[in-house]
C-alpha cells in the first residue's frame, strides 16, 4: 500500500465530509497520530488522525494530494472514515489497513450495491472523489448465504444502534425478532426446509450439522460480539440486545428448538467471556449466561464440531467452573453450609463435562499420570494441575462440613439412628452431590480417590444420616463402592432410590380387577402383558364383587399372589430344605410351557413389592441374589439351597486319591427333565473325563455351574428380565444387588419372621371412642396374648393387611394402628379400613365374647376378604 493512504473517523452527528476520531493504530501497520502539536512523522504506508483519552475531536485530516484519492468508507459499527490513499493502491489493501485496525478480517467493500474485487486498483474502479464505500462482512463460500446475511445484519443493527447515531436502524428495536428468526432458520435447515442453504455435498450429513454452522457463522459475523457491545454501551437500545441475548438462554422450545439449543455452546461461551471482561462476575445477564452454559455442555448429546478438542475445552471453561466453585465453597463455609439448588446443578454440571473431557483426554481408562499434576507442575498453571487443586480444595472443605454435622449429631457412628430433625438433615443432602462429583473426579486423579476415602471413613455417622434422610437422587449410586461404610437403613434408602416412586394420581396408576377364584391367572394377564412405563407408574387394585381400594387391598394382593407364586404346586421355585421361605429356581419348571412368561412375572412381581414397600414374607436362596448381583456361585453360596450336595462337595474335598478313585465319578451329572432321567457333561466329553484329586476343585466347580446357572439359564434370564423391568435405570441392576447384603434383601422382602413383640404392637396403637384403659381395650390385648403366633399374624393381616412386620417391628410401619369404637351391635364381627390401618370394635360385653369374635377374623379365609378400604 501506498505511503499516501490514511484513514479518519468522523463522528456521525458532524457533517458528512468531516472526519471522526481516528480509529486505533493497529500493531502490524502504525498510524500517524495527528493529536496535536509535535505529533511523530509517519513511520509506514498508513496514517490516520486520533482523538485523546477523553474523546476529544481529531485534528482534521491532511487533505489530499492531486495523486490521491480522497473517498469515505461507512464500517459495520456505522462509523464513517474518511481515507485517502495512492491510485496504485488496491482494495485488498484498503481491506487489509481497515482489519489491522480492528475491524477484523473477511471483510468486503460496496460501492453502488456491488462488490469490489480485492485484486482491483482504484484507479482501475476510477471512484470518484469523495464516494462513500460501504463495509461489510463478507459472504464466504458457503452453504449457508441467507445465515451469513441475516448474521452481519444482526451485527450492524447492533453496531449502529450502539453508536449513538442520529439515524438508528429501525430493525434495532426488534433485535430479539432479528435472532429468533436466525434460531429458527438454523432449526428449519437442520430439518431440511432452506434448501436453498444447502449444497449438493452437504445432503447427506448428520443432522445438528446445519445448525452448528449457523451457530458458527452467527459468531464469526461478529453478531455476538456487537450483541454484547451494545448491551454494555449507555446506549438506550441496551435492553433490546439484552433480550437478543437471552434468546440462547430461553426455556421455550418454540424460541431454542432443543435441536439448536444442544449446539449453542459456543455462542454462550463467547457470551460468558465476552460479559465477564467487561461486566464482572455478578453481573446477573453474565450468570444466567454462564449457568446456560454449563446445563448446554453437560446435558447435550454430542459437542458442536468447534469444541472437540478436550484440553481446549478445559481451558476454556475452567475460569467459569472456578467461579462456580468459589460459590459453593463460600456456601459451605457458612454457618448454615447451604449452597442454593441453582449454584449446585451449575455446579455439577461444570465438573461432569469437565471430567467427561478429562477422561477423554486420558483416552478412557486409568488415573492421569502424577507427574502432569503435582506440585512441581503448579508452575505451569496447566489446567490438569487446577483442575486437580480445585478438587483438593473442595475437599478440604467437605472434610470441615463434616466435622461440623459430626458435632451436630447426638448419636455416635455406632449408632445410626436419626429420627429427630429429618428435615434438616434432607436439606443438607447437597453436601452428597458435591461428593458425588468429588466421586468422579477420583477416576481421574488417584490422589482424590484414597483422600475422598479417607474423609468418608472419618465420618461415617454424618454419612449415614445424610444418605438416610437424603432424596431421591439416582445419582448417588457411587455410594454402593462405600456400602461397608454404610448402615442398613442407609444403603435401603439408596435402593429405593433406583426403584420408582409411583404416582398418587389414579389415572396414571396401572389398575387391575382381580377375581379372587382365579388370582394367579389374572394377575399374570394384568403385570406380565403390562408395559414397563405403566408398572412404574404404580398400581390400583381392587377385587371383584368387594368395596374395599386402596393402599390396603393392594398389601394384600401382593402377599396372596406371591404365596401362590411360589407355592411348590406351580413347580416354579423349590423351597429350601432348611428354610421354607427361601426359594431357588425349580430345573424342572419347563414341564409347565408358560414357565418362562412366568419367571419374568415373577421377576415383576419381587420388583414391585420391593418399590410399593410390601414385605411379602418371601425371601430369596444365596444362589438367585448372587446371579442378580452378577456374581459367581461358590460351594459355601450353596448350602441352604441343596445341602446335600454341598456335603458331598466337602466330603470329596477331604477325600484321599483312593477315595476319589473309588467313587469313579466322571465330569457328568444325572438330571431329571419331563419325567426321564437324562446325564449332562460338565464339559465337552465329561463323562470320559474322570475326576481325580488333582482336577476335583475343577469338578467341584463345573457342578455348581451347570446346577445352579447354566441348567436353568433361560429361566433365569427372564427372572433377571422381570425384575430389571421395574427398575428406574435397567443399566443399574448389578449395583441394586451390590449395595445389599443377602440379609438385607431379606428383611426388605421377606419382613421379620420373628415372634411379634406385643408390648411394641400396643406402643404403636392408638384408639378413638375408647381409651386405654377401658375394659374392653384390657379384653382385647387379653385375647391377643393368648393367640398363637399364626392367630395373630392373621389378626394383623386382617387388620392392616400387613402379615409380616418390617424388620424394626411396629415402628417400621408407615402409620401408628389404630382400634375404633363403633356403634354395631355387639353380635357383629370386628371390621377393618387397611389403608389407615385401623380395627373397628364393637362394643363387646365379656371377655370371652371378645374372644369368639377374634377367632372368627384371625381364619385364614377371613382375614383375607373381610376387610372395608
Amino acid at each position: 500500500m501506498s505511503a499516501a493512504l490514511a484513514c479518519h473517523r468522523r463522528n456521525p452527528k458532524r457533517r458528512r465530509d468531516a472526519p471522526d476520531h481516528a480509529l486505533p493504530p493497529s500493531s502490524k501497520q502504525p498510524l500517524m497520530a495527528h493529536a496535536g502539536a509535535g505529533a511523530a512523522e509517519p513511520s509506514s504506508s498508513a496514517s490516520a488522525s486520533a482523538s485523546g483519552a477523553d474523546g476529544a475531536s481529531a485534528a482534521a485530516a491532511p487533505p489530499p494530494s492531486p495523486r490521491e484519492a480522497h473517498f469515505f468508507v461507512r464500517a459495520t459499527d456505522s462509523k464513517t472514515i474518511a481515507m485517502h490513499a495512492g491510485w496504485d493502491d488496491t482494495i485488498g489493501a484498503v481491506l487489509d489497513h481497515l482489519g489491522a485496525c480492528g475491524y477484523g478480517r473477511d471483510l468486503r467493500l460496496l460501492y453502488a450495491g456491488r462488490q469490489l474485487a480485492p485484486e482491483a486498483t482504484l484507479a482501475e474502479l476510477r471512484l470518484p472523489q469523495d464516494s462513500t464505500l460501504h463495509l461489510a462482512a463478507r459472504l464466504r463460500s458457503t452453504q449457508h448465504p441467507h445465515a451469513w446475511q441475516l448474521a452481519a445484519h444482526i451485527a450492524a443493527t447492533a453496531a449502529g444502534a450502539e453508536s449513538g447515531a442520529a439515524s438508528v436502524p429501525a430493525a434495532a428495536f426488534s433485535l430479539d425478532e432479528l435472532v429468533k428468526d436466525f434460531i429458527l432458520r438454523a432449526h428449519r435447515a437442520n430439518l431440511g426446509l432452506f434448501r436453498q442453504d444447502r449444497g449438493a455435498a452437504g445432503e447427506d450429513r448428520a443432522t445438528g450439522d446445519h445448525a452448528a454452522e449457523y451457530l458458527d457463522i452467527f459468531l464469526q459475523a461478529g453478531a455476538a460480539l456487537a450483541l454484547v457491545r451494545l448491551y454494555l454501551s449507555k446506549s438506550a437500545f441496551r435492553s433490546y440486545a439484552e433480550s437478543a441475548i437471552k434468546c440462547f438462554i430461553a426455556t421455550d422450545s418454540s424460541s431454542l428448538p432443543m435441536d439448536v439449543l444442544v449446539l449453542t455452546a459456543p455462542v454462550l461461551l463467547e457470551f460468558c467471556r465476552l460479559l465477564s471482561m467487561a461486566a464482572g462476575k455478578k453481573e446477573l445477564l453474565y450468570r444466567s449466561c454462564r449457568r446456560s452454559l454449563a446445563s448446554v455442555l453437560s446435558t447435550g448429546p454430542r459437542l458442536p464440531p468447534t469444541m472437540n478438542s478436550p484440553t481446549r475445552l478445559i481451558e476454556q471453561i475452567l475460569p467459569f467452573a472456578c467461579e462456580t466453585v468459589d460459590v459453593v465453597l463460600e456456601g459451605l463455609a457458612s454457618m448454615s453450609m447451604m449452597v442454593s439448588p441453582i449454584d449446585l446443578d451449575e455446579f455439577s454440571n461444570f465438573f461432569k463435562v469437565m471430567c467427561q473431557q478429562a477422561r477423554h483426554w486420558i483416552s478412557g481408562e486409568g488415573w492421569m499420570p502424577r507427574n502432569l499434576y503435582s506440585r512441581e507442575s503448579e508452575r505451569g498453571n496447566t489446567w490438569m494441575w487446577r483442575f486437580y487443586n480445585m478438587s483438593m480444595d473442595m475437599l478440604k472443605r467437605l472434610d470441615e462440613c463434616l466435622k461440623r454435622l459430626e458435632m451436630d449429631l447426638s448419636l455416635s457412628s455406632d449408632s445410626i439412628g436419626v429420627t429427630e430433625g429429618q428435615t434438616i438433615w434432607a436439606a443438607r443432602s447437597h453436601i452428597l452431590v458435591v461428593l458425588t462429583e468429588l466421586d468422579f473426579i477420583s477416576a481421574i486423579y488417584e490422589e482424590v480417590g484414597h483422600n475422598l476415602q479417607l474423609v468418608l471413613m472419618a465420618h461415617r455417622a454424618p454419612l449415614n444420616a445424610l444418605v438416610r434422610c437424603s432424596k431421591r437422587n439416582e445419582r448417588l449410586h457411587w455410594l454402593v463402592k462405600h456400602k461397608n461404610l454404610l448402615c442398613f437403613e442407609a444403603r435401603r434408602n439408596l435402593v429405593f432410590m433406583m426403584l420408582p416412586e409411583g404416582k398418587d394420581d389414579f389415572g396414571e396408576l396401572h389398575e387391575m380387577l382381580i377375581d379372587r377364584s382365579h388370582l394367579l391367572d389374572e394377575s399374570f394377564n394384568y403385570i406380565a402383558q403390562a408395559r414397563h412405563s405403566e408398572l412404574r407408574g404404580g398400581l390400583f387394585m381392587e377385587f371383584k364383587n368387594e368395596e374395599a381400594t386402596g393402599p390396603g387391598v393392594l398389601r394384600e394382593w401382593f402377599c396372596l399372589v406371591c404365596q401362590a407364586l411360589f407355592s411348590p404346586k406351580q413347580v416354579l421355585f423349590s423351597p429350601c430344605p432348611e428354610d421354607k421361605r427361601r426359594f431357588y429356581l425349580n430345573e424342572t419348571s419347563a414341564v409347565d410351557p408358560l414357565h418362562l412368561k412366568y419367571f419374568t412375572f415373577a421377576g415383576r412381581i419381587i420388583g414391585l413389592a420391593l418399590m410399593h414397600k410390601v414385605q411379602v414374607g418371601i425371601v430369596l436362596d444365596r444362589t438367585l441374589f448372587l446371579h442378580l448381583a452378577g456374581r459367581s456361585i461358590t460351594l459355601e453360596d450353596i448350602s441352604v439351597a441343596d445341602p446335600v450336595k454341598y456335603a458331598s462337595c466337602k466330603r470329596i474335598l477331604e477325600m484321599n486319591a483312593a477315595e476319589i478313585d473309588d467313587l469313579y465319578l466322571t465330569f457328568s451329572r444325572g438330571a431329571h427333565e419331563l419325567g426321564t432321567r437324562e446325564t449332562i457333561d460338565l464339559c465337552p466329553g465329561g463323562q470320559d473325563i474322570s475326576v481325580n484329586i488333582r482336577n476335583r476343585e475343577q469338578y467341584i466347580d463345573l457342578l455348581i455351574k451347570n446346577t445352579f446357572v447354566d441348567s436353568i439359564s433361560a429361566q433365569l434370564t427372564h427372572f433377571t428380565q422381570g425384575f430389571t423391568d421395574i427398575l428406574v435405570n435397567p443399566d443399574r441392576r448389578k449395583e441394586f444387588f451390590e449395595c445389599l447384603d443377602l440379609e438385607d434383601l431379606d428383611r426388605l422382602l421377606g419382613g421379620s419372621n420373628d415372634t411379634i413383640n406385643l408390648q411394641d404392637w400396643k406402643s404403636h396403637t392408638q384408639y378413638n371412642g375408647y381409651k386405654e384403659k377401658d375394659r374392653l381395650i384390657t379384653w382385647f390385648w387379653k385375647a391377643v396374648e393368648r393367640m398363637s403366633m399364626e392367630q395373630q399374624r392373621q389378626l394383623l393381616f386382617f387388620w392392616t393387611s400387613v402379615k409380616y412386620l418390617p424388620s424394626d417391628g411396629f415402628g417400621g410401619l408407615s402409620s401408628k394402628l389404630y382400634i375404633y369404637k363403633t356403634s354395631d351391635s355387639p353380635d357383629r364381627l370386628p371390621s377393618s379400613q387397611t389403608c389407615f390401618y385401623r380395627l373397628c370394635l364393637p362394643p363387646y360385653t365379656s371377655l370371652k365374647m371378645m374372644e369368639n369374635q377374634l377367632q372368627k377374623i384371625t381364619q385364614e379365609h377371613v382375614s383375607c376378604s373381610f376387610g372395608t378400604w
